[in-house]
């Protein structure tokens, strides 16, 4: 499957990767913007997970907006957010999440893109695009969620009775169909 970016998203796209790269990181866009794109979809906006700080990275990118954007970010969970007029990118440091039997809350700690994406809910929602310059817009794709979407199948990562969270399974919420647009992930 080819994704075809608007001249908007590579232009933001670019300037993540290139801020990346100033401050040594690896960024990936990530989630319902990889899985919309895939399935010709409009979006309006782009999650980016990253090796670093998104506080951070988020900061270094408006820096590099015309004029420069508002960033409201949100420390505790280390997260970030730039609202433009045409879309809304957010930002988050990679991370790994665990329960305790008693508590509903994660443990949230610092991890790879590999721990990130296996704490998504579904496989079409662990598809992330590589934005460093060398591997400028392949797939990363560990849990064949490109395969999945083809053929309209909802999957967790992970099985869903070994998962880290002892509350729930993600199917509950999950839609029919990958494109059905009422009820998708």
């Amino acid at each position: 499957m080819q994704i075809h970016f608007t001249e908007r998203e590579t232009e933001l796209l670019r300037i993540v990767a290139k801020c990346a790269q100033s401050m040594g990181i690896q960024a990936f866009a990530i989630g319902g913007f990889v899985r919309d794109k895939l399935l010709q979809r409009e979006c309006k906006d782009i999650d980016i997970v990253c090796t670093g700080s998104g506080i951070e990275l988020a900061h270094q990118v408006a820096a590099g907006i015309q004029p420069h954007p508002h960033v409201a970010y949100f420390k505790n969970f280390g997260t970030a957010q730039i609202k433009l007029d045409d879309i809304e990118i957010e930002f988050v440091g990679a991370r790994k999440e665990s329960y305790r039997r008693d508590s509903r809350k994660p443990i949230v700690e610092d991890g790879t893109l590999e721990d990130d994406q296996q704490r998504r809910d579904f496989t079409i929602n662990a598809l992330a695009i590589q934005l460093n310059e060398a591997e400028f817009g392949q797939v990363i794709d560990p849990f064949n969620g490109l395969e999945d979407l083809k053929n309209g199948i909802i999957r967790t990562p992970l099985d869903p009775n070994r998962g880290s969270d002892p509350h729930g399974s993600p199917h509950r919420r999950s839609p029919a169909r990958p494109d059905d647009d009422d009820r998708r992930p």
